[in-house]
């Protein structure tokens, strides 16, 4: 499993024109999934993304977690992520779960999320998604869970 986690003012999603979830302060999470990833990886990640602590305190220090601050979540399937590049010019994404695979993971890692007492908002698995993505900071983190 891998998220990519940006730190944002705002951020939304737009599905054929309409937007599916939008957040203001918050995190922007890029979720893709592999071959053999489980609900364990999934319980770890949201567990991990819940407590990530990178707002700045009256210090000026990343130390408050999302909710600390009262932020959100903008939750976005992206199989590109497991994008491979290293041969030729067109990327190969054989790494990346087939949807049958990686959408019960998906949903489990949204709901796992909001009983955390997050708020969540999120696109739809496999549409073909405009987002955007206003990063504060910037704040950029990969996470990434193996086995």
């Amino acid at each position: 499993m891998r998220v990519v986690l940006q730190r944002v003012s705002r951020s939304s999603v737009t599905i054929d024109g309409r937007i599916a979830g939008a957040i203001g302060r918050g995190f922007c999470l890029l979720v893709g999934f592999t071959h053999g990833d489980t609900r364990v990886q999934v319980d770890w990640m949201a567990e991990k993304v819940a407590g990530l602590r990178l707002f700045t305190d009256s210090e000026g220090r990343l130390n408050l977690a999302l909710g600390e601050v009262g932020g959100a979540l903008l939750v976005v399937s992206q199989f590109t992520l497991y994008g491979d590049t290293l041969k030729g010019r067109r990327p190969s994404f054989i790494a990346a779960a087939r949807a049958e695979e990686a959408i019960p993971l998906y949903e489990r890692f949204l709901s796992r999320l909001r009983e955390r007492g997050l708020t969540v908002a999120a696109g739809e698995f496999g549409a073909d998604m405009q987002v955007e993505i206003h990063n504060d900071g910037p704040v950029t983190l990969i996470l990434d869970r193996d086995s």
